[in-house]
């Protein structure tokens, strides 16, 4: 009898078959193709099939116990669906084998090509993982070290002290002061390029006049000795905020979540309060009592013991590195509804639709500032404040800014 091969297989009967009396294989075989015989006509003759290979070797597997015979058929095809239906059905016409009448009923019809898809798939899906996890962390490391490396030769000098600082200490508007050279590299590894050092303890000239000019944030490590810099840094220069490491940690050790976190928790300088286990902590007013006989005092209500701190907001200058490229983004995007996302350098990080804008800022985090064509709203504004943007343009916006984000809108550009 002829073979099909196994590659040009397409489907396979499975059928049951039980006997009242014992059976071999040769008689069921036997008996398919006997009593098959002139049924279905000469395109569909068995023996014809099997010839041209396209029904392939069939395969009996019998149990004989207890003068009964029980056990599986199976018949390999290379048909359509429509045929190898015919094919299954007429076998089940099969009422005799050998002697002993018998019963053939088939179980399924199997789609070869679906279970070498299925196949596909899972094996797809076991090496995709192994090139995702064991692969592409090497290449993806390689990348960060040799961007790392980059961001470390960008380390310049300011003044004639030649402070340590980042390439963009002299275009920003808000510089972030740190101890050492060492917190420097480290902050520009993670995308901070608005970083300056003070080169030990005491306070060079050139931060004194520097605070005259730009917002500061003091970055201190978290322990005792951030609180000598910050009580050094008050009586001589102007500095807005301080930021602690977490306790015990050094500003060089950080890594890139834990530097923005810290940044986010700065807290202004004059409300701030060093708590003893390395780091400042926010304090509220003191509330004031009087003596309520005297009448050039009234009583203090508890509603008015704790209030508001109105945010010190600079404008945007026209002069400004800024301005420009704000106001060239800003004119860019009209009418597309999208929204650029920049680093510190106010280079491109993404364009994104602003229905994405959420979602991206979300997963992102060095953001400098968003320039979007559309009106900002309370979600979007506190979505690129927690990714660390400093500046939000805008058409029009229903939020006003704050101390950490300041928000321009087209009509001031």
């Amino acid at each position: 009898m002829g073979k099909i091969a196994p590659v040009s297989t397409k489907y396979i009967i499975t059928a049951s078959i039980k006997s009242t009396g014992i059976v071999e294989k040769p008689d069921v075989i036997g008996a398919i193709f006997g009593q098959t015989e002139g049924l279905l006509g000469s395109d569909l003759e068995l023996r014809e099939l099997q010839k041209s290979g396209r029904i392939g070797r069939i395969d009996v597997k019998l149990i004989n116990r207890k003068d009964k015979a029980e056990g599986e058929i199976i018949i390999p095809s290379s048909l359509n669906k429509a045929e190898t239906a015919i094919i299954g059905a007429s076998i089940e016409t099969i009422e005799r084998i050998g002697p002993c009448d018998s019963q053939i009923a088939v179980l399924k019809i199997d789609d070869v090509r679906v279970a070498k898809r299925n196949y596909i798939m899972e094996r797809a899906k076991e090496l995709l993982h192994k090139m995702v996890y064991d692969t592409l962390p090497d290449s993806k490391e390689i990348s960060e070290t040799v961007f790392k490396s980059v961001r470390t030769m960008e380390i310049k000098e300011y003044g004639p002290e030649k402070l340590p600082c980042g390439p963009s200490v002299g275009d920003s508007d808000e510089v972030i002061l740190v101890e050492g050279r060492a917190d420097v590299i480290n902050l520009l590894k993670h995308d901070f390029r608005n970083v300056i050092s003070m080169n030990g303890t005491s306070v060079p000239k050139s931060i004194i006049e520097l605070s005259k000019i730009k917002d500061v944030t003091v970055f201190i490590d978290g322990d005792r000795g951030g609180d000598l810099i910050v009580t050094a840094l008050k009586r001589v220069a102007e500095i807005d905020f301080v930021a602690t490491a977490p306790p015990g940690r050094e500003v060089e050790e950080l890594t890139n979540k834990e530097i923005h976190k810290s940044i986010r928790a700065k807290v202004p300088v004059d409300q701030a309060k060093f708590n003893g286990n390395g780091g400042y902590t926010k304090t509220l007013p003191v509330k004031r009592t009087f003596n309520t006989s005297n009448p050039r005092f009234k009583p203090v209500q508890a509603s008015q013991t704790v209030s508001k701190v109105a945010p010190v907001v600079k404008k945007l200058a026209s002069n400004s590195k800024e301005y420009s490229v704000f106001k060239n983004f800003s004119e860019e995007i009209v009418g597309s509804k999208g929204a650029y996302i920049l680093d510190s350098a106010l280079q491109v990080m993404g364009k994104v639709p602003i229905s994405a804008l959420n979602s991206a800022l979300n997963e992102m985090e060095s953001v400098h500032a968003v320039v979007l064509d559309g009106e900002l709203d309370k979600v979007l504004f506190e979505s690129a404040r927690d990714a660390g943007a400093k500046w939000v343009v805008a058409n029009s916006s229903k939020v006003s800014s704050s101390r950490q984000v300041r928000v321009v809108t087209a009509a001031e550009l």
